[in-house]
């Protein structure tokens, strides 16, 4: 990583609320009742609200809010060649356990057609940029620095395996690794050639691998293909991560690894729960230049688990989750000092960043929250990162 960022420096995980112009603008879209023009016109005005909320709440490196894509991680059927967009209900009849999918479905809460999942169903490859329209909008309201949010190569590679069809294509899971870690780089790389310094990595389905206590889960939109043991699970993803984060390192780039247990719902209670302890081999491994981490719940555990690891604490910069996106209740800018105070018994204060503990809306149909509150939140981060800065 080339650049030097200040101490405390902020940014956001990436999903905001797509208004209901907006959904009902890309739905008319799909059916032929609206142009491509007036839809991306409502886009652009759409990002450009964004990044003016972002911009008066003091956020250091931008993100789009993700305002065209579905959820996080299915968008990238509509740019893949052999990548398939399938509802869970779609997914249904090639599940070898139907009853336990179907219980899964229930514990989720959300119809089984609301949820969507590019499977692999052919050779997986670019035919488009995954981010690159994204990219061009942010930058007609910013030149500020921005941060790409990209599904990392383990979720992606899982998400997408649905043996039934996929292993008419593939050999194996890992083969499939291949080609997504493969298609990263070359998406990597044309960022780097827009000018974008600070991509990150969404790898939520880690957490799945080890808090699930061996039952596959759907995990908000993958269908999550049949899981192995959880160490050779951590050993796969950590590969596939360890060669997309070693590419950003080779071009100078800061790779942010973003990891949490869910954020679907607003109800605690239904979301994975454990310290990071199980993951911090793989990040010692990976040493990306950032983790950005989910740790304003007491479900992520606290912070020794993670920072007593010699090669973390000295390598990586923490993206501490301060702001939990699925409550009401706004944070006080004193006690996200508190937060961050705890981590600098660890850490210097220039690895220190300010986030939340994940996006506000991972499904365009389904946010967390809304942006009167989201705009108080983050009003109550900028107050407490400028108190951190004056006094540090």
């Amino acid at each position: 990583m080339s650049k030097h960022f200040l101490p405390f420096t902020s940014s956001l995980i990436g999903s905001m609320p797509r208004t209901k112009d907006l959904l009902s603008g890309k739905r008319r879209l799909q059916n032929g009742q609206l142009s491509r023009e007036d839809y991306e016109a409502l886009l652009l005005k759409e990002t450009e609200e964004v990044i003016r909320l972002q911009e008066r709440n003091g956020i250091d490196i931008l993100t789009g809010g993700e305002l065209s894509r579905d959820n996080y991680v299915s968008f990238v059927a509509e740019k893949l060649e052999g990548a398939t967009m399938m509802s869970m209900a779609d997914m249904l009849p090639y599940m070898e356990d139907k009853q336990g999918f179907e219980e899964i479905l229930d514990t989720l809460d959300v119809p089984a057609v609301s949820i969507k999942n590019a499977i692999c169903t052919g050779k997986i490859k670019r035919k488009e940029s995954l981010l690159k329209e994204e990219i061009l909008r942010i930058r007609q309201f910013s030149e500020k620095e921005l941060k790409a949010t990209l599904p990392g190569p383990y979720l992606m590679t899982r998400s997408m395996w649905l043996p039934a069809l996929s292993s008419k294509v593939y050999d194996s899971k890992e083969e499939l690794g291949k080609d997504v870690v493969a298609l990263l780089k070359e998406e990597i790389e044309e960022l780097r050639q827009m000018g974008v310094s600070v991509i990150q990595l969404d790898e939520p389905v880690l957490t799945e691998v080890v808090f699930s206590k061996g039952k596959t889960r759907s995990f908000m939109c993958a269908a999550l293909s049949e899981k192995k043991d959880p160490t050779e699970e951590l050993e796969f993803a950590a590969s596939l991560l360890k060669e997309v984060v070693d590419f950003m390192k080779e071009k100078e780039l800061c790779s942010v690894l973003h990891v949490c247990r869910g954020n679907w719902s607003k109800n605690e209670g239904i979301l994975l729960t454990g310290s990071y302890t199980p993951l911090v081999p793989l990040f010692a491994k990976v040493l990306p230049s950032v983790l950005a981490l989910e740790y304003s719940t007491k479900r992520a555990g606290d912070l020794s688990s993670l920072l007593e690891n010699d090669a973390i604490r000295e390598n990586c910069i923490l993206g501490l989750g301060v702001i939990n996106p699925r409550i009401d209740l706004v944070e006080s800018g004193e006690s996200i000092v508190q937060r961050a105070e705890e981590a600098l018994q660890y850490l210097p204060k220039e690895r220190l960043w300010l986030n939340p503990d994940c996006g506000f809306a991972t499904f365009a149909n389904r946010p967390v929250n809304e942006f009167p509150c989201i705009e108080a939140k983050l009003r109550e981060l900028h107050r407490a990162q400028e108190f951190l800065r004056k006094k540090y």
